[in-house]
């Protein structure tokens, strides 16, 4: 099975299904919550890659390890925060402007940080992985970009319909991650059983440096308790199916490798999302 038919697809109903949820009031937010947008934009966007390159340099990754660090780092929040933001009593609102801007945001962002990420693995003053940024570009619009516009122009003027569509697909969001990830797991199960005690310690340190510096951060900026669960949810829930795509993608890295880090990613986070909106439901 090539698997890469199956993450294209799948990345791109995510994003049309993000565009349907999507109102032009909730960029409104901007406005009215904007520390709270700052601080998840910049968790996002700035602390997440610098904490994946850091790690990737400590635990002196390989190149495609490395930059399959570095490129689950630099992705936008997944659609399924929304679900989880929803199930931890957040604020749901902010969760999905949130994903929408970091969606777009990270079209330009990520193409930068995984040039200089490509750059910094070389060996021996090599480059073992070349990145061919327009087709990155490329993709990125026509497989997130474009889905998000179909999903927007579809809620403006077939309401009724897309939000049967859209309660259909945001049901599907969590399990099509799982699946996918499932699906690269067990067909490199072999690759990373063999890296699991490096990647395996490496990633999961990631994820809860990326939950913890969001609380951290969300405190330090007095955000209240809804709007601190939603950033933490969005800053550590990453699109791996979009870095499994980029990983994959035969116009783009082709090196199944390079997911590697995003498929275990993918796991860990819902492990650990699930535990942290465990405790709040508990809680109450």
């Amino acid at each position: 099975m090539n698997a890469v038919l199956i993450v294209l697809p799948i990345l791109s109903l995510l994003m049309f299904d993000l565009g349907l949820t999507l109102r032009v009031r909730d960029f409104s937010l901007v406005f009215k919550q904007p520390r709270a947008v700052v601080i998840a934009l910049v968790g996002q966007i700035v602390m997440l890659p610098l904490l994946a390159f850091l790690l990737a340099v400590v635990f002196k990754l390989p190149p495609e390890f490395f930059v399959g660090m570095v490129l689950i780092g630099c992705c936008p929040g997944g659609s399924s925060s929304n679900v989880f933001s929803m199930l931890a009593k957040g604020d749901v609102a902010l969760s999905v402007m949130l994903t929408a801007m970091s969606s777009i945001i990270t079209l330009f962002t990520v193409p930068l940080i995984l040039e200089w990420a490509t750059q910094w693995s070389m060996a021996d003053g090599q480059s073992v992985i070349s990145l061919p940024v327009g087709n990155l570009l490329v993709q990125n619009l026509l497989l997130m970009f474009l889905p998000i516009l179909i999903g927007i122009g579809v809620k403006r003027w077939w309401p009724a319909v897309a939000g049967k569509i859209e309660r259909v697909l945001s049901k599907l969001a969590f399990p099509l991650l799982i699946l996918l990830a499932t699906i690269y797991f067990i067909q490199h199960r072999s690759t990373i059983a063999d890296n699991i005690a490096l990647l395996g310690v490496c990633v999961t340190l990631l994820l809860l440096c990326a939950t913890g510096g969001a609380a951290l951060l969300s405190r330090l900026f007095r955000l209240g308790y809804r709007q601190r669960r939603t950033v933490v949810i969005e800053v550590s829930m990453q699109n791996a199916a979009q870095a499994i795509a980029i990983a994959s993608s035969p116009f783009i890295f082709n090196n199944n490798a390079i997911a590697i880090p995003a498929i275990i990613y993918a796991l860990m986070m819902n492990v650990v999302l699930l535990f942290y909106v465990g405790k709040i439901v508990v809680k109450k």
